[in-house]
């Protein structure tokens, strides 16, 4: 069994309350679900208004499946073009 995690590191610039982070987040969080079929939630930097972390998970069987997901679901983030990627983190771990 192999899992992909990544953590996404997003600047919000728009935002200036937490009710518009919470909107944004989620649409994100939503669409990356819909889309790739993964796990996704908030992690971290949770009452910080211009600042998100969204965790994501992968689990399958092909390591190089689950990389190339990853990427993509990374590049899908940053396509949305409604937040800026400070950072973002993928780890492969194989059971």
């Amino acid at each position: 069994m192999v899992i992909g995690v990544a953590t996404i590191i997003l600047r919000l610039p728009g935002n200036s309350s937490l009710k518009d982070k919470r909107k944004t987040v989620k649409s994100v969080v939503s669409r990356l679900r819909n889309s790739f079929n993964l796990a996704a939630a908030e992690v971290g930097a949770n009452d910080r208004h211009q600042r998100a972390e969204i965790g994501l998970a992968f689990v399958g069987n092909d390591s190089r499946l689950i990389n190339s997901k990853l990427d993509k679901a990374v590049n899908f983030v940053e396509a949305m073009r409604v937040a800026d990627i400070v950072d973002s983190k993928m780890e492969i771990i194989n059971l």
